[in-house]
C-alpha cells in the first residue's frame, strides 16, 4: 500500500546466462523513497515492504513485462475438463534460505494467509472450496464454480502480494505481524545488520535456483549478480542527491523532481522516468464520525481538487496529470463514470452536504508522513481544501512507518485511530476492481478505512466471474460511480517516478509494482 511504481525503459541487456563465478564481489548501495520498519509485506502492503518481498521471497506465478502471468516458483498447473481443479507442481530444487525444502504444504498455507490481507485473494477463497496438499511437490484447488481469474490471483504483482513463506511462519495469522523473514529468493535477509533508521542489508542466496528464462518484468530468471545489497536511509532527499553525485550511492529509487536539474547531465548518473504512473489517493476511515456517515464522504468528494495536490507534491508538470478515473488514464478500464462535477474543488456542494449530513464539526484526524518526499506535501492541501469546506482537521504528523502501522488499528481517533490519509498506488495496484485495495468493500475484511457495500461486492464478484471486455469495462464503471458517491477513496490525481542510478551500474528491468534488484550488476565493489 501507499507508493508508486517507479522505473522506466530498460537498459540494454547483458548476454544471458551469466556464469555466477565471473562475478566480482560487489555491493550495491541504495537510497529507496522509505526505511524499512515492517518486514512483514503480508501484514502491511506498503511499497518498501513489497520491495523487500520481492528480495527475500518468491512467488508461483509472477508478470512478465507484457503483464501476462509466468510460471515462476510451480513448474507448471493442470486444469480439469471441468475447469473447476487446479493442479499445481512445484519445480525441482525449490528450498527455504535455513535450507529445507519448500512444499506444498509450505505454500498453501503461504496462500491462506496471504488471503486474509488481500482482496483479489479473499475473493479466491470465496471461490475456492477446497485447497489442500497432494504430495510434496503437488497441491490442489478445487472451485465452487467458474472462475476466472485464479492464476492471475496468483501472479498479482502490487499492493500485497502473494509470497510464499515456510509453514512454521506462514502459520501466523494474517492480522499478526511476522518477525522471520526466511524466504526462499533470490536475496537473503541479514536481520543481524538491520538497523532502522541507518541501514538494510541483503546478501545473495547462493542456493537459490533461477528458471532458465530470461528476466522478463517479474517473471523468469532471478539471477542476483550483485553479492550484496545495502538500503542506506537517507531521509533528506538533497543529501541523497548529493551523495550520487559524489558516487557514494549506486541509485536513487526516489529522486524528487525539484532536484533533476542537479543531476541532468552528469555522465555518472542515468535517469528513468516511470514506465507506469502512480495515483496518489485520498482514503477514509468509515468506522468513526465524522466519515461513518456517507452524506460527510460524499461531500470530500466535492471538496476535492486534484491539481492543487499535483502542483504542490510534484511541481513540475512532465511528471503528473490530472485523473479522475479510478483505474488509470489509458488503460481499459478507465472512465469517468460518476465523477462529473467531483473532485473539482466544488465547496458550495460539499458545505451543502455537510448541512444536510448534520456535520457537527467532529474534528477529522489527518495523518501526515514527514520522512516521504513524495507524499510530505499531500496532507497540508488537503487540510487546507477540507477546511475550506467546512470541516474541523486535526492534521497530525509522523514518520511513514508509524502512519503505515497506525491504519491497522480501529480504534477511535481519540484512542491512537485515524480518520483519513493521503497517499500512493502504483498503477498495476489500482488498474481493476479486483485488484484494487481501495475498492475491497468486504467490512472488516477490508484494507483499512474498512469500506461496507454490500452492492461494490456484488458487482467486483461479477467482474471477476466475467470473460467479455465489454461487460467487465460496464461493471467498472459502476463500481466506480458506486465508489465516488459512497466515498471509498478519491484520486488526487497520476504522477511519474524517476529512478537514479550509478552509469556503473547496468542490467536495470522496468520495475512493476517494486523496483526490480536481480539482474542488475555493477563494475567494482
Amino acid at each position: 500500500m501507499y507508493r508508486a511504481v517507479i522505473g522506466g525503459l530498460a537498459t540494454a541487456a547483458v548476454a544471458w546466462p551469466l556464469s555466477l563465478s565471473a562475478q566480482a564481489p560487489s555491493t550495491l548501495r541504495m537510497v529507496m523513497h522509505s526505511d524499512l520498519k515492517v518486514i512483514d509485506p503480508i501484514w502491511v502492503s506498503a511499497q518498501i515492504a513489497r520491495t523487500h518481498g520481492y528480495l527475500v521471497y518468491d512467488t508461483l506465478y509472477a508478470l512478465d513485462a507484457n503483464l501476462k502471468p509466468q510460471p515462476q516458483m510451480v513448474a507448471g498447473h493442470t486444469v480439469s475438463p471441468d475447469g473447476l481443479v487446479y493442479t499445481f507442481t512445484l519445480r525441482d530444487g525449490l528450498q527455504w534460505h535455513d535450507g529445507k525444502p519448500v512444499t506444498a504444504e509450505d505454500c498453501v498455507q503461504s496462500i491462506k494467509r496471504w488471503a486474509e490481507r488481500d482482496g483479489i485473494g479473499q475473493r479466491l477463497m470465496q471461490n475456492t472450496q477446497e485447497l489442500v496438499p497432494v504430495d510434496a511437490r503437488t497441491f490442489r484447488l478445487t472451485l465452487k464454480g467458474p472462475y476466472g481469474l485464479v492464476i492471475e490471483s496468483l501472479a498479482k504483482p502490487g499492493s500485497t502480494a502473494p509470497f510464499m513463506m515456510p509453514k512454521r511462519i506462514a502459520d501466523t495469522p494474517g492480522t499478526q505481524q511476522i518477525r522471520d523473514a526466511t524466504g526462499s529468493g533470490p536475496f537473503i535477509f541479514k536481520a543481524d545488520e538491520w538497523k532502522p533508521g541507518d541501514k538494510v542489508v541483503y546478501v545473495r542466496n547462493a542456493n537459490y535456483k533461477p528458471r532458465a528464462e530470461p528476466p522478463s518484468g517479474l517473471a523468469g530468471g532471478k539471477v542476483a549478480k550483485v553479492d550484496r545489497i545495502e538500503w542506506i536511509v537517507m531521509p533528506d532527499p538533497q543529501v541523497a542527491a548529493n551523495a550520487m553525485l559524489a558516487g557514494e550511492i549506486d541509485g536513487n529509487e526516489a529522486l524528487t523532481p525539484d532536484l533533476l536539474p542537479l543531476v541532468e547531465g552528469d555522465k555518472s548518473i542515468v535517469l528513468m522516468r516511470g514506465t507506469y504512473p502512480g495515483q496518489y489517493t485520498f482514503r477514509l476511515n468509515w468506522l468513526h464520525p465524522p466519515f461513518d456517515n456517507p452524506k460527510i464522504r460524499e461531500a470530500v468528494g466535492y471538496a476535492i481538487d486534484q491539481k492543487p495536490f499535483l502542483e504542490a507534491q510534484v511541481g513540475d508538470p512532465r511528471f503528473y496529470q490530472l485523473c479522475k478515473a479510478y483505474f488509470i488514464c489509458g488503460t481499459p478500464l478507465a472512465t469517468t463514470a460518476g465523477t462529473e462535477g467531483r473532485l473539482e474543488g466544488n465547496v458550495a456542494k460539499a458545505k451543502a452536504l455537510l448541512q444536510e449530513a448534520g456535520y457537527d464539526g467532529t474534528p477529522v484526524v489527518l495523518m501526515r508522513p514527514t520522512d516521504l518526499p513524495f507524499l510530505v506535501n499531500l496532507a497540508p492541501v488537503a487540510k487546507a481544501q477540507l477546511e475550506r469546506a467546512g470541516f474541523k482537521v486535526d492534521m497530525q504528523s509522523m514518520d511513514w512507518q508509524t502512519l503505515v502501522s497506525r491504519t491497522n488499528r480501529r480504534e477511535p481517533p481519540a484512542q491512537g485511530g485515524w480518520n483519513a490519509f493521503a497517499t500512493s498506488w502504483g498503477a498495476l495496484d489500482s488498474s481493476d476492481p479486483v485488484i484494487s485495495q481501495n475498492l475491497n468493500a468486504s467490512c472488516e475484511k477490508a484494507t483499512p478505512g474498512w469500506p461496507c457495500d454490500k452492492q461494490i461486492e456484488d458487482l467486483r464478484a461479477a467482474f471477476a466471474r466475467q470473460t467479455d471486455m465489454e461487460q467487465r469495462k460496464k461493471i467498472a464503471a459502476e463500481i466506480q460511480a458506486r465508489a465516488v458517491m459512497l466515498g471509498t477513496h478519491y484520486p488526487l490525481g497520476e504522477w511519474y517516478g524517476v529512478l537514479a542510478y550509478s552509469s556503473k551500474t547496468k542490467g536495470w528491468l522496468p520495475p512493476m509494482s517494486a523496483t526490480i534488484f536481480w539482474n542488475v550488476e555493477k563494475s567494482g565493489p
